[in-house]
């Protein structure tokens, strides 16, 4: 039971830290939105806790003189219990490969009035140019009437399940809010450093190996030239015979006279045939005795 109990509240830890972390990632999303929220990374170290925050302008995170992160700061602490947290602002390189980015951009469209198909195929246009090696956008909601709806767009290579989905596929979530309802925007983008296990990178040969290649094919035509001038395989001798036995005939196993002979059985054709033949022989037996009758009487 006390086992038991421990292995619970084990489980009950991890379950609330995940929810903090969750409502932490909301709450600087919302705060961070006009930054251009790229993604959250919280890391717990021995002089507190680590939070990265991705931004596409992080100049607005930190505001003048640093006023702005640090009002952050303290209400991170003050509302989520942090121990010491300590916000670090990161610059995206290229936001068109930052699925949340593209996802709150395609939102904010939305909200200002694109139609949902110029919007969405714009995106992914934008998306691939930048380099990604796929691109999924699913824009679910009330798009033209009362109904809800679901229209997708992608291009490239994409993957829906294993390991590589896992490993390169990056994805994003954003709610534009409009009068017919609320509209979600799902942006799922390929890792262009992306490596899927078809992909298969022939190395060209280095000099060291060209340089042994050549050396075994020189050691190998030497061997087969040396073998060539030093002849044929000497033949292996005869066995010898014992003395007064070379002229004598070799054993030769004769079918035994005791033995009772085999009658197969033949069809009627067979049987027939085999009397014609017969009786032809008998005819040629007879007319070569009367031929050496007849010389006998002519001397």
């Amino acid at each position: 039971m006390a086992g038991e109990k421990q292995v619970q509240r084990k489980d009950r830890r991890i379950v609330i830290e995940n929810v903090r972390r969750m409502l932490l990632q909301e709450y600087l999303m919302k705060q961070t939105r006009r930054a251009g929220f790229g993604g959250l990374d919280i890391q717990r170290t021995p002089m507190g806790t680590r939070v990265t925050l991705i931004a596409e302008r992080p100049g607005l995170v930190i505001g003048r003189k640093g006023g702005a992160i640090k009002a952050l700061t303290e209400a991170v602490e003050r509302q989520f219990n942090f121990d010491n947290p300590q916000i670090e602002v990161q610059e995206v390189t290229t936001p068109a490969l930052n699925a949340q980015i593209m996802a709150e951009k395609l939102a904010n469209a939305l909200e200002r009035g694109w139609h949902f198909r110029r919007a969405g195929h714009s995106t992914v246009r934008r998306i691939m140019e930048a380099g990604a090696k796929g691109c999924l956008i699913v824009i679910a909601g009330k798009l033209t009437g009362q109904r809800h709806r679901r229209a997708k767009f992608k291009d490239g290579h994409i993957k829906y399940c294993g390991e590589p989905r896992n490993t390169w596929m990056r994805k994003g979530f954003a709610v534009a809010k409009l009068k017919p309802g609320v509209i979600g925007v799902t942006v799922q983008i390929m890792d262009p450093d992306a490596k899927l296990p078809d992909e298969i990178e022939i190395t060209p040969p280095t000099p060291e190996s060209i340089a042994a290649a050549v050396a075994a094919r020189e050691e190998a035509a030497a061997a087969v030239a040396q073998a060539a001038l030093a002849g044929p395989p000497a033949a292996a001798p005869a066995p010898e015979v014992p003395m007064g036995e070379e002229d004598e005939d070799p054993m030769i196993d004769l079918p035994s006279e005791d033995k009772p002979v085999e009658l197969v059985k033949t069809g009627k054709v067979a049987g027939k045939r085999l009397k014609k033949v017969l009786k032809k022989a008998q005819e040629l037996e007879g007319e070569a005795d009367t031929g050496v009758d007849a010389k006998e009487e002519t001397k």
